[in-house]
């Protein structure tokens, strides 16, 4: 295994830098980044493919993860209902330590082997769902003991780090390795894995979504209406693709609750 994400950085006396020079630095590591999901590409495709393959036949979308990467994985999936009018259960993310790890580090929870199996079994995982794990190292032992025994009960396995040839993408049937290179700070996989990491949960669940028949067009014809913004943004649409009036575009989304029938309503 090469251990990228605890090289050394490649910056020298941090403190003594200006704020604008550590403010162009970090923003000089930030543009890597997309460099480094792009050579990644061809097992992102695999995973997203294989992901969704999965759902069009009723599996869910599990993430776990410890630390950032925890909480990344809890930030995308609980962004899918919203944005795409799917359950709260058809995309899961856990972390290790429970709900409260979100907001407070909670010491040593990453290093239980089993308690990721443990906390899955809340939801009655089965060879229909999906298991992916997330960890910049590639090492961390709440994800390795998860994928293990998600890989003996049958479910699809991968996983988003940022080292090569760890035992995180030993244990995935579809591992992504993005290779972000050494943190800004020696270590600090907030950073630039972090932002690899976010950009690949984007592309996935996105892309998944897209398959899942949740965009047409480009918009987003199933998000909850949940707020005045978004009220506002499916009126107009609806407005847009009938041709009609703010007022009576209003009124269909009104009656039928989203963009998608209020559209096939109005038509």
């Amino acid at each position: 295994m090469n251990n990228v994400t605890e090289r050394e950085s490649n910056y020298k006396d941090i403190e003594k830098m200006s704020v604008l020079e550590v403010l162009q630095a970090i923003n000089a590591e930030d543009r890597t980044v997309a460099f480094a999901v792009a050579e990644a590409m061809p097992q992102i495709e695999k995973l997203a493919s294989a992901v969704a393959k999965k759902m069009k036949k009723g599996g869910r979308l599990f993430y776990i993860g410890a630390g950032t990467s925890g909480r990344l994985g809890v930030v995308d999936a609980s962004e899918c209902p919203p944005t795409f009018g799917v359950p709260f259960d058809a995309v899961v993310g856990i972390i290790a330590g429970g709900d409260s790890a979100i907001r407070k580090a909670v010491e040593f929870a990453e290093d239980d082997k089993k308690q990721a199996w443990k906390d899955l079994q809340d939801f009655n995982v089965g060879e229909k769902d999906c298991l992916i794990g997330l960890a910049a190292s590639g090492t961390t032992p709440y994800v390795i003991g998860g994928l293990q025994e998600a890989n003996k009960h049958g479910l699809l396995t991968g996983c988003i780090v940022c080292n090569g040839g760890g035992p995180i993408a030993a244990e995935s049937d579809f591992p992504v390795e993005v290779i972000v290179g050494p943190e800004f700070i020696t270590g600090s996989t907030r950073m630039k894995s972090g932002t690899a990491q976010k950009m690949v949960l984007n592309m996935l669940s996105t892309t998944v979504m897209v398959q899942l028949g949740r965009v047409v067009g480009n918009k987003m014809v199933d998000m909850q209406l949940s707020n005045n913004k978004l009220v506002d943004r499916g009126t107009q649409m609806v407005a847009k693709d009938l041709n009609i009036g703010y007022g009576e575009a209003a009124k269909l989304l009104s009656q039928y609750g989203s963009v998608r029938k209020a559209v096939e309503a109005g038509k």
